[in-house]
């Protein structure tokens, strides 16, 4: 039967014996040595063939399994036999290959890991920091307080909720009035206007009704989306101060 062999490029002897065990699906830690060598050789053979170079630690690996393929088809002594008809482990020729083995597949699956997350980092892209020293006057000439996030706000909403059910009358005649968002935010921007000074977060919301807050609230965040209105906190959680803002 004819023998076709597809030459691969190895890093190694050891390359080259792992890709063996891999073809030919051999249990690393019961290797037949006869076979993995004839194997072997037959590369080392095509190798010569093609006119490759061959690196003496081939041959060196070639001789190594030439050596315990010798070791392990030497018949052993009567006594020994008597005691176990297999190899000790610690008498196995194979031993110290496996060990070789186990060790540099370890080290190749870390290398492919690594090689894998390189690609993977590959993806990404990073730019240096750009210089925003010309946005400077800029950023200074805005009087919005911009420690104030939406979380603070939240939680002046939910102060506000409290406040205002603690105020409710007990009984009261609930009339439904539509309102919108648009219609709010002129409100409220006119009636911060007309003051011309600061106002209180609390003094937007004069109405007890629960949906007339609701709006009110949505109204003032799209305000300060719109930069319209200047927000102020002069500490945390402290009170939070709503201006108008000039044209």
């Amino acid at each position: 039967m004819q023998y076709n062999v597809k030459i691969e490029a190895f890093e190694g002897p050891l390359d080259l014996l792992l890709h063996l065990i891999n073809t030919l699906e051999i249990d690393i830690y019961d290797i037949p040595v006869a076979e993995i060598t004839e194997q072997y050789l037959m590369y080392i053979h095509a190798m010569k063939e093609l006119q490759l170079d061959v690196a003496s630690e081939y041959l060196v690996m070639a001789a190594t399994l030439l050596a315990i393929k010798s070791k392990m088809l030497l018949p052993k002594h009567e006594e020994e036999l008597e005691d176990d008809f297999e190899f000790d482990h610690e008498e196995d020729p194979r031993n110290e290959l496996v060990e070789r083995l186990i060790e540099y597949k370890k080290f190749k699956e870390a290398a492919s890991d690594l090689k894998s997350l390189e690609e993977e980092r590959g993806l990404m892209y990073t730019k240096p920091p750009s210089d925003l020293t010309e946005y400077a006057d800029e950023i200074k000439g805005d009087n919005t307080n911009l420690d104030i996030s939406l979380y603070d706000m939240l939680g002046a909403f939910q102060k506000l909720l409290r406040r205002k059910k603690l105020q409710r009358p007990i009984s009261t005649k609930i009339a439904r009035q539509e309102i919108s968002i648009e219609k709010r935010m002129d409100e409220v921007l006119s009636f911060l206007k007309k003051s011309g000074t600061r106002k209180k977060f609390y003094d937007l919301f004069p109405e007890s009704d629960r949906e007339h807050i609701v709006v009110t609230f949505l109204a003032i965040l799209e305000l300060i989306k719109r930069k319209e209105i200047d927000v102020e906190q002069e500490q945390n959680f402290a009170e939070i101060y709503m201006t108008a803002r000039k044209e």
